[in-house]
């Protein structure tokens, strides 16, 4: 669409405003120059018409867009290999040794040449169909092991439902993915290269063709596993690579060795509200009721409210329970990344109502350098999160986790709470931490969407009972 009032005044009268607006297949521009008062009115009125005849356009886009999976036409470029890449060391402070031994299974024992394989692969393009994305893309060891954004973004730009989780200490994982439909690092592997929102590949042996005709990759797999490349190597050497990536030495876990000026009064304070008044330790620890320095995760799934109201998660259920094999993990796989389906967490995996929109609690170590945060990304700042739960965020919710309620934790608590969350980011991390935290403080004095006080000190809201009937009633048939 183009518009020029130029002709309608005389170039003494004229001035300038030109508005040049790009979408997925048409070019709009707009040339306005007229100083009168008639002229600039028209032009107004021209300027106001024409951006919402393109924003219609541009919401039917990205509707057509979400509906195949395409929000782009290319990936963000693969992020490259570096010094936060490097496999990490047992000594750092805080590292639990004899577990992070025992997470090596053994038909995938560690070696050097084993794990340095699996950081090729890692960051090596050529694993995707069209060789745009890498594992790397969506875990970028400069962003703590993932992207920055709310969901991860596949080939040819095409996002997907869920936000990166990190590969920081996942090793430690009793099950992999927000949802848990992974048990191993290794089964995680595979998935993403298959799923058509990631790397796209139409089958794992797809993968391992391109890789096999690499020579340095060929010769590779014959010296460490004595055979040629195959899938069960593929993402045993990825797996290998990702069990290097622990992250311990926080100024939390210095504290908790005996230096107590490693972490300021405010984060001391904040380290007491999290196992009492904030109730943080009902899932960020393995027991309630012994604290839990070290993994910061129950290893369980919760449904605490995200997302859920936005969807019709009783009829995406009843979907589900028809449509979905929970039996086959390449079908759950594709629920979860690329239809409203995933709303639906563990759901998928078990068809247990108690189960519908929970999701994994999330192990909390570098979690100041993750944002976005939760299944969605959809809380920007560690000061949502807070307000959210805060609030006992669940209303219309019949399956929200019980130990959710409004938590009446007051201004500087919730300060506390984030200044303790941030002394959980470790060493590597610590000039990225500071940044990011000034960040955040920054947004969260002039931008709170979650914070409702009246919640937050209220009692909690009784939730409706949970109701769900897949069956479809036939109507009676009236008497002839």
């Amino acid at each position: 669409m183009k518009i020029n009032l130029a002709r309608r005044c005389p170039p003494s009268a004229r001035f300038g405003i030109a508005i040049n607006t790009k979408g997925r297949n048409e070019n709009a521009y707009v040339v306005v120059h007229c100083r009168t008062r008639i002229a600039r009115l028209l032009a107004v009125l021209v300027i106001l018409a024409f951006s919402c005849k393109f924003r219609a356009q541009q919401l039917t886009v990205l509707k057509d867009m979400s509906a195949t999976g395409e929000t782009a036409p290319h990936a963000p470029p693969i992020p490259p290999a570096g010094p936060l890449a490097d496999p990490k060391s047992l000594k750092q402070v805080g590292v639990p040794v004899e577990a992070t031994r025992a997470a090596v299974p053994g038909d995938n024992p560690q070696t050097s040449a084993k794990i340095a394989l699996g950081e090729k692969l890692f960051f090596d393009g050529r694993l995707s169909l069209d060789g745009t994305v890498a594992c790397s893309t969506c875990h970028d060891p400069a962003r703590a092991f993932t992207d920055g954004r709310p969901v991860s973004i596949g080939i040819k730009g095409r996002a997907g439902q869920r936000n990166s989780p990190t590969v920081l200490n996942a090793l430690y994982n009793k099950a992999q993915f927000w949802d848990g439909r992974a048990k191993t690092l290794e089964e995680q592997a595979s998935l993403p290269i298959v799923n058509p929102s990631e790397m796209g590949q139409p089958s794992l042996d797809a993968a391992v063709a391109k890789i096999a005709a690499v020579a340095e990759y060929e010769k590779a797999f014959r010296s460490i596993f004595g055979r040629p490349p195959n899938r069960a190597d593929l993402v045993r050497a990825i797996a290998s690579y990702e069990r290097t990536q622990f992250s311990f030495d926080s100024p939390f876990d210095h504290f908790m060795a005996g230096d107590k000026n490693a972490i300021s009064d405010s984060a001391k304070r904040g380290w007491e509200l999290f196992n009492t008044k904030a109730r943080c330790n009902k899932c960020h620890a393995l027991a309630e009721k012994k604290r839990d320095p070290t993994y910061f995760t129950d290893n369980d799934f919760h449904n605490i409210g995200i997302g859920i109201i936005r969807h019709n998660v009783v009829t995406l259920a009843c979907k589900a329970e028809a449509e979905i094999n929970s039996a086959n993990t390449f079908d759950v796989d594709r629920a979860a990344i690329q239809s409203d389906m995933s709303v639906l967490g563990r759901f998928l995996i078990t068809k247990k109502e108690a189960d519908i929109a929970s999701f994994k609690t999330p192990d909390l170590r570098n979690v100041l350098v993750t944002a976005p945060y939760f299944h969605d990304g959809s809380q920007a700042t560690l000061w949502d999160v807070m307000d959210h739960y805060n609030k006992g965020d669940g209303i219309k919710n019949p399956w929200l986790d019980e130990d959710m309620q409004p938590l009446a934790l007051s201004e500087s608590e919730i300060d506390d709470v984030v200044a303790f969350l941030a002394t959980l980011t470790s060493a590597q991390y610590q000039t990225q931490g500071s940044k990011e935290l000034s960040r955040q403080r920054e947004l969260s004095r002039t931008n709170r969407p979650q914070r409702d006080t009246s919640r937050a000190f209220g009692p909690k809201p009784v939730q409706p009972r949970p109701s769900r009937d897949c069956a479809v009633t036939q109507p009676e048939k009236k008497p002839q």
